[in-house]
Order: structure tokens, then sequence, then C-alpha cells
């Protein structure tokens, strides 16, 4: 999440009806935090809409452009002592860390997204709307949903903690080619990984089971897409329900092996020699040497021992209720 920004749109409090005094003093305090390069940058765009949207729902808007990594996770921490509710829009990286700013800030209060990311896996695991307009209406009209929350050592994820095949592309794929070919660019970042690929040796306990193989790739999710590559049953995934999925994938042993992999995959049907899927609270990941493991889509240092854990109803999403 690599940007830079004009500074002159830091901090301020935008109100786009006109209001007497007494108004203005009862409307509900919003943060809103935005990444401007996210995506397509189709967001910034409808900036003004957006926030009209906000006004008519009588919400003060409080703008915070990011400018580089861990800008929105500060501000939030720091500014939402008297907020009513926080809103990010950006990719998963931004809601990533609007929701660790508001842990830090230990505040008890909801937050809206409106994905603009290339790939928004999280937003779509929750039914949100894509379109930025839109999501804005779907905040002010939307009731609290208690969502989980992955801790990963000291940080945390909203989503995916995983290591491995693919893993690096969310975070080492160019900005610039990422707004320019969208989900396309996690692809083709993934297929250049292909030729660098090396098991990792690792023993995974998942709530008291053990798993101990050589794996190319791993997943502790909450979320049914991985990097926009890997789909879940929506029938399998309870973002609240206190769990996660753990998905695992070993080194082939043969091309038959490897061949039914990629059928499973297609099918959807994640039941193969080369995969592992089951569920569980708490997993420790052991390994012989650190490996890079990524957060969200960002990258995290990893560590011999890595304990992650589900932090049962953590936060509230702002969301419709007839979207599921």
């Amino acid at each position: 999440m690599k940007h830079s920004v004009d500074h002159a749109f830091y901090g301020c409090t935008f109100c786009f009806r006109e209001y007497n005094k007494s108004q203005v003093i009862n409307m509900k305090k919003m943060l809103f935090v935005m990444n401007p390069i996210s995506g397509t940058k189709k967001a910034a765009r409808h900036l003004a809409n957006i926030v009209n949207t906000f006004n008519r729902a009588d919400y003060q808007v409080q703008l915070y452009l990011t400018a580089a990594p861990g800008d929105g996770k500060d501000y939030v921490a720091k500014n939402c002592q008297d907020a009513d509710v926080v809103v990010c829009c950006g990719g998963d990286g931004t809601f990533n860390e609007t929701v660790s700013g508001l842990v830090a800030c230990g505040r008890e209060i909801p937050i809206g997204y409106i994905p603009a990311g290339s790939t928004n896996d999280f937003a779509n695991s929750l039914g949100l709307p894509l379109t930025p307009v839109d999501a804005a209406k779907a905040i002010v009209e939307g009731a609290p949903k208690a969502v989980d929350l992955g801790k990963f050592g000291d940080r945390y994820f909203s989503y995916v903690a995983s290591f491995g095949a693919f893993t690096r592309a969310s975070y080492a794929t160019p900005q610039s080619m990422k707004n320019a070919l969208g989900h396309t660019a996690y692809v083709l970042g993934g297929i250049t990984e292909l030729a660098q690929i090396r098991a990792t040796h690792m023993k995974l306990t998942v709530d008291g089971e053990v798993i101990e193989d050589d794996f190319i790739f791993g997943a502790v999710c909450n979320s049914t897409s991985v990097g926009g590559i890997l789909t879940l049953d929506p029938e399998q995934v309870d973002m609240s329900d206190g769990l996660f999925e753990v998905f695992l994938i070993r080194a082939p042993k043969d091309l038959a092996e490897l061949g039914e992999f990629f059928l499973a995959v297609q099918k959807k049907q994640y039941n193969c020699k080369m995969m592992t899927f089951l569920s569980g609270r708490k997993v420790t990941a052991q390994c012989d040497e650190p490996i890079s493991w990524t957060l969200d889509g960002e990258e995290a240092e990893g560590a011999p021992v890595v304990e992650i854990e589900n932090l049962h109803h953590a936060y509230s999403i702002l969301k419709r209720e007839d979207k599921c």
C-alpha cells in the first residue's frame, strides 16, 4: 500500500448540506479513511457523491487520505475516541489497517467498508456492494453484524493469514499493475511464482489435531475467497462462528497427484491427497526456520512458532440485513 498523495485533504471535515448550528452539533461523527489509489482509483472519482450520501444520513464526515503503510491504523487509533462510526475505502489492506486501529483504540463502534481494491476478497465474502456509491448507501442503511477477527502474533487479519505459493503475489505485485489489470495482476503474479515454489516442512496443530508434512501453500482464513484464486463453498464458511477454515496444500508426489489437485480445485472439492481442509479456533504453526506470511494481502514476518487465534465477534461491520 505504498503511495503518495497531496496532503491538502488530511483531516478535512466535510458537510455538503446546509445546516444551522444546532443541527451540526447533533450530527453523528464519522471517521472516513480512504486509500485514494486503490484498485482503479474509481472510488476517488466518486468521493463527492460518497460524502454526500453520508451527509444526508446526518453524518459529519472527517476524511483522511492515507499516504503510506500504517497510516490508516495510526489515524483510527488516535482519532476514534469520539467517533460514532469508522468507514474505510480501499482494498483489503486498508480494511485491515482500519480494523487494527479500532482494536488498538479499544472502542466498540461499527465499521463501514467501501471496497475499492483489485480483488476485494473480504467484501465478496460478506456480500457487500462493489460500486462505491452503492456501498456507501448500504452502510447508512445497514445494521451492525458481529464478525470474527484473526490474531497473528501481535498483529490482526480480517480474512486470511497465508504462506507459500501465490501469497507473495499479493504484496509484491506493483500497485500500477494492480490498477491496470485488477484481479488478472494477481493471477499473473501467482503464475510467475510457480517456477520458484519449494515446499516448507511444517507442523500445524489445529485445536489439538496435529498435521505435519511438506506444504507448498497454507491458509488460515475466514473468507470464501483467497487471493481471488482459491474459492470455498459459502455453505462451509461462517464469518461469525468463532472458527477458521484451515486449507493446506502438500507438495505433489507425482503428476497423477498434481492432476487430481487441479481437478479438485476446478470442482471446489478439496478432498484429494494433496489437500487438507478443516476448521478450528486456534492454530499453532511450527517450522525449522521463519517463513514469510501474508495478512490480508500485506507482508508479515514469520517466526519458527506462530500462534494464530480466532477472536470471536471482535468487531461489527455495517451491512444490509438482506445481504449474506
